[in-house]
């Protein structure tokens, strides 16, 4: 008999979505296709992923001197596993309480709606997505936050506008500039990914400059 479909598999979280189509745009394009990680193309990008949910030892060995050899080894032999095998380890996802759909969502949603774009806007074919409007809504509540710490170094006041009108001041100074642009975009920009988002910067020409020298495309 087939399994019935639970509640969540029936309306899974932003951040199942994102994983599972994450993982099958990697399948899609392939390991050696590009990303928009600096140097890391997508088999990269997925071993960063698999340790990041399961591999805390070599996470760790990112900053102790001492675990450095293991976490080259660990690396080496995730990157040398099968591409499909490695795509199934990420959609699997995380054991024990990063497990839980709460904790999944709070730590997943963005980060991996993220990568998911590292992997769409590398590819030449590359448009923007129509995402859901809770989804939306959700990334605008990440932005707003992660605006704060983003663009704390602009030397300018710093707006985010969305064109449905909401707004959010992520950085108070006497000059400032707007980011205009969907949630998605916004977020996008904020996370360094400038040369792909479709954010508008508009002000004073010299907040504007300012804002650009220190955030360059």
């Amino acid at each position: 008999m087939p399994t019935r479909p639970t509640a969540s598999n029936r309306h899974p979280s932003d951040a199942r979505r994102e994983r599972d189509g994450l993982c099958d745009s990697a399948s899609r394009v392939g390991p050696d296709a590009p990303t928009l990680c600096a140097g890391w193309d997508v088999r990269d990008l997925m071993v960063h992923l698999a340790v990041r949910d399961n591999r805390p030892d070599v996470v760790l060995g990112e900053a102790v001197p001492p675990l450095r050899g293991h976490r080259e080894r660990v690396l080496s032999e995730l990157g040398a596993a099968p591409f499909e095998d490695l795509v199934e380890r990420v959609r699997n996802g995380p054991h024990g309480p990063l497990k839980l759909p709460a904790l999944d969502s709070l730590t997943n949603s963005a980060e991996f709606f993220v990568h998911h774009e590292d992997i769409l806007r590398a590819q030449d074919d590359w448009a923007p997505r129509e995402l859901p409007r809770a989804q939306r809504a959700a990334l605008w509540r990440t932005v707003k936050v992660l605006g704060r710490v983003a663009y704390r170094r602009a030397g300018v006041g710093v707006v985010l506008v969305t064109p449905q009108g909401p707004r959010a001041v992520v950085k108070q100074g006497a000059d400032s500039v707007a980011l205009t642009g969907d949630p998605a975009e916004l977020l996008l920009h904020a996370f360094g990914r400038r040369s792909r988002a479709n954010v508008r910067v508009d002000g004073a020409p010299a907040a504007v400059q300012r804002f650009r020298e220190a955030f360059p495309v």
